[in-house]
């Protein structure tokens, strides 16, 4: 019987790594084995092969492999410094915007709601909807046994979501990083109070989807009282909106998939028990996205759509300025109603 040991410290002593090849190497390596050793190459047994491939493998990657534990080594702690850096930005901005608001006057309530307006625009918004879902979460668990807290979160997760998409475009992307946003705040909330699971996520996803389509609703209310420049202006994301609005539900399951996938075995398992549950409500959302998208292409028609584009100057005019809020990615806007939902959600909490 061969001893492994000693057929590998030969092969290391004895590899050239002068020759230009792997394949003329490894062939040296083969013959050498066979002259030495006595070992026909179609004859190894499965440790032989595994012993001398690993050797082989070792001496050939050894420089690769370090370099590459140089390079993660270098990316773990650019990440860290990026994670600090980027929290840093920030509280750097939240302290900027505290101090000059604390120069203003409280009662003021104009000149407070333009400084949040501009804060909301600056700062960046998936952050601040994280803190606001999770405000809204901790104010409902700390009134359990006053309120219906199903209720009262489905109703405030469902605003939050409506306001933070009805304000741009409908495309995937953005309306996944919303939705994403909110769900992974409630799953981490979850997962730090796992009996209380089902009561956060429920809501939670049942408001996510409530409120999405109500966006979308709002959206194809909005489409027949579009004026021109707006429609000019929703026309360059049209075949995007389209396909987008043909498989919201898609959309939707993937999210929670997604962050289902991410979370522990207890709280994967209650997500997917509440998705399962809402297999009509999805079809319900689908169906409106599909009349949403029927309608779009009633509204623009081949030669609408080619009359459009051409029409580009109308960009220039007032209405066109105005009416860009119906078209581009702009949430800014809605900071009072944002807050409007934390209002309402511990209105409910206080009522009760």
């Amino acid at each position: 019987m061969v001893d492994i040991e000693k057929l590998q410290r030969d092969i290391k002593l004895s590899y050239n790594k002068e020759l230009k090849s792997i394949e003329e190497r490894v062939k040296e390596t083969a013959q050498h084995v066979n002259k030495e050793w006595g070992i026909d190459p179609n004859n190894l047994s499965i440790s032989e092969i595994k012993a001398i491939a690993s050797t082989i493998l070792e001496l050939e990657t050894k420089q690769l492999h370090d370099e590459l534990e140089k390079l993660v080594a270098q990316k773990e702690k650019i990440e860290r410094e990026i994670e600090r850096k980027s929290q840093l930005l920030q509280e750097t901005k939240y302290k900027i915007f505290d101090a000059m608001e604390s120069i203003l006057d409280k009662s003021d309530e104009a000149a407070l709601a333009k400084l949040h307006q501009v804060k909301l625009q600056i700062i960046d918004l998936f952050d601040i909807l994280g803190e606001m879902v999770e405000s809204t979460i901790v104010a409902a668990l700390e009134k359990e046994s006053e309120i219906d807290i199903e209720e009262t979160l489905k109703e405030a997760i469902k605003e939050m979501t409506y306001e933070a998409i009805k304000e741009g475009s409908l495309n995937t992307i953005r309306v996944r990083k919303i939705l994403s946003t909110i769900l992974q705040r409630a799953i981490d909330i979850a997962e730090a109070t796992p009996t209380k699971a089902k009561e956060i996520l429920s809501p939670t996803i049942k408001g996510l989807r409530s409120g999405l389509y109500m966006a979308i609703e709002r959206f194809k209310q909005r489409l027949a009282f579009m004026p021109e420049e707006a429609k000019h202006i929703l026309i360059e994301d049209y075949d995007t909106i389209i396909e987008d609005l043909n498989q919201t539900d898609v959309l939707f399951s993937q999210v929670i998939k997604t962050k289902a996938e991410e979370s522990s075995e207890a709280v994967k398992k209650v997500i997917e028990e509440i998705h399962k549950e809402m297999q009509f409500d999805l079809e319900e959302l689908l169906h409106l996205s599909k009349e949403t998208a029927e309608l779009m292409r009633e509204k623009f028609s081949k030669i609408a759509k080619t009359a459009l584009k051409k029409g580009s100057e109308v960009l220039h005019s007032e209405a066109a300025q105005e009416a860009k809020r119906m078209g581009v990615q702009i949430i800014g806007v809605a900071k009072n109603a944002l807050n409007s939902a934390i209002k309402t959600a511990k209105d409910a909490i206080e009522k009760k």
